[in-house]
């Protein structure tokens, strides 16, 4: 009987957002939003998780748990945006072509089949849409008490 493991925090997620064109069908994206990529943080180790067209790159990155690698990304001109790990979905993702953004997706567990390229991605993470059939908040009041 082997010892159970510790238990182990949830990795923080960001999304790093790129305006390299290397395939002419890329141009036609929003400049500044042409490729994504994920960087995980488990709080010892920087994980890249990078979806390019020839292969999937998954990397620990050879730096300190405490470096700002986010900072880093965005020192060099990339957007970058903080996402949330769901692990709590069962259902199965819906169907999408493999490309950046649905690996990226994937990764995050956000099931939207509805965002495609880059620059949907990166708006629907500055403004995450409740989950469908969750209860709508209540209208705040104008009134005063």
């Amino acid at each position: 009987m082997s010892p159970a493991a510790p238990p182990r925090a949830e990795p923080r997620a960001w999304v790093v957002f790129c305006g390299d064109a290397d395939l002419w069908w890329l141009r036609l994206l929003r400049p500044g939003f042409r490729h994504c990529f994920v960087t995980l943080n488990d709080g010892t180790h920087w994980i890249t998780v990078d979806p390019l067209s020839p292969h999937l790159e998954v990397a620990v990155q050879p730096v300190a748990a405490g470096f700002d690698l986010v900072g880093w990304f965005a020192e060099r001109g990339h957007a970058v945006v903080a996402a949330p790990v769901r692990r709590d979905l069962e259902t199965p993702a819906p169907w999408g072509p493999l490309t950046c953004v649905e690996v990226t997706k994937r990764v995050l567990g956000l099931h939207d089949p509805w965002v495609l390229t880059p620059w949907q991605l990166y708006r629907r993470l500055l403004n995450p849409a409740p989950p469908i059939g969750a209860p709508e908040a209540p209208a705040a009041s104008l009134a005063c008490s």
